[in-house]
């Protein structure tokens, strides 16, 4: 099988299971475990994984974290592979911080809606129309869109680095209207919002989660900063994956409702297992939880196969990858106290 065709069948393995390829030689159950970690000793791999992904990545990953936390394993570390279980756009990230090593990610369709609405050339347009404006865009954003940004921002250090831009000049944020309205209403900026959102956190319906909050008046609502107002102004704590994990662990409160993708409770049930946690309700009743489709096109089967083929590999030309570096850096450089 070629390189290019192979490429191709690992990102179109079902999200769920996988094809019938009896050449791929797809372990199963704990010989799938075991055959994955013999790959990363292999071949000196690292395997990062972000807090929305299955358990079952969760509970194998050398490092989860959140965008911040996992720019920063990127960055730093010595292995000579980097498995990347994410979406797209942080493999790239992680390729843009340490062009060295090899970055792979279970599956090159694993995109996401707030990177796929926001182009480079959409952000040189609104530079042409506010040119005194500084452009600070959600690291939720490809290369391109990168590189045309004075800053990169995470969920967790956003608020720190807005506070810190020069107060005599406007700040374009992109690509997250929801996320900016809520920078804008805590800091006081003056900002200039890309009309984009998360798929995920748009899911919510507020009029079902206070009827959670009625029917548990016992529980707390946390919430991401992608939502929207309507449910940031239910919630008792509004705050980063980090964050939320951390409230919840050390919060009095024995219950919680979540308003993030379903994923994070898997840790979240290990850092309190005595606490209830239950997730925020969507719009569409016959969904219980707001489920990431391209956060779960990643599998077990589909890392196990991207670690032995060493595909699909994230590549970006070097002209491009220095570029997206610089705003990136500034973001590091601005976030060193937080955790």
């Amino acid at each position: 099988m070629s390189t290019e065709n192979l490429d191709k069948a690992i990102s179109n393995l079902p999200i769920r299971g996988f094809l019938n390829i009896d050449h791929l030689n797809i372990p199963q159950g704990d010989d799938l475990v075991k055959a994955i970690l013999d790959l990363k000793k292999e071949k000196n791999a690292v395997i990062l994984a972000h807090y929305y992904q299955s358990p079952a990545i969760q509970d194998i990953a050398d490092f989860l974290g959140d965008s911040l936390q996992l720019a920063r394993q990127a960055k730093d570390t010595d292995a000579d592979m980097i498995a990347f279980c994410g979406v797209h756009f942080m493999a790239e990230a992680a390729k843009i911080l340490n062009p060295t090593k090899k970055v792979v990610l279970p599956d090159t369709q694993a995109g996401c809606s707030l990177a796929d609405g926001c182009s480079g050339e959409g952000l040189r347009k609104m530079r042409e129309q506010y040119p005194n404006a500084l452009i600070a865009t959600y690291i939720n954003c490809n290369a391109e869109t990168k590189a045309e940004s004075d800053i990169i921002v995470t969920s967790s250090n956003a608020e720190t680095i807005i506070k810190s831009l020069p107060e005599d000049r406007p700040i374009i944020f992109a690509p997250d209207k929801n996320l900016g309205r809520y920078l804008a209403k805590k800091t006081g900026r003056d900002m200039i919002l890309w009309d984009g959102s998360c798929i995920v956190h748009e899911a919510f319906s507020m009029e079902r989660i206070a009827t959670q909050l009625a029917e548990n008046p016992d529980a707390k609502l946390i919430a991401h900063p992608e939502s929207e107002s309507a449910v940031l102004d239910l919630a008792h704590f509004i705050g980063s994956t980090s964050a939320l994990l951390n409230y919840v662990e050390k919060d009095d409160c024995q219950k919680f409702i979540v308003a993030t993708e379903e994923g994070i409770l898997h840790e979240m049930r290990k850092r309190a297992p005595h606490k209830e946690l239950i997730p925020a309700l969507v719009f569409d009743k016959s969904c219980n939880c707001s489920e990431c489709f391209y956060m779960k096109r990643n599998t077990m089967e589909k890392l196990y196969l991207c670690m032995k083929y060493e595909l699909p590999e994230i590549l970006i030309e070097e002209e491009l990858r220095l570029r997206a570096l610089k705003p990136i850096e500034a973001m590091l450089e601005m976030s060193k106290t937080i955790k």
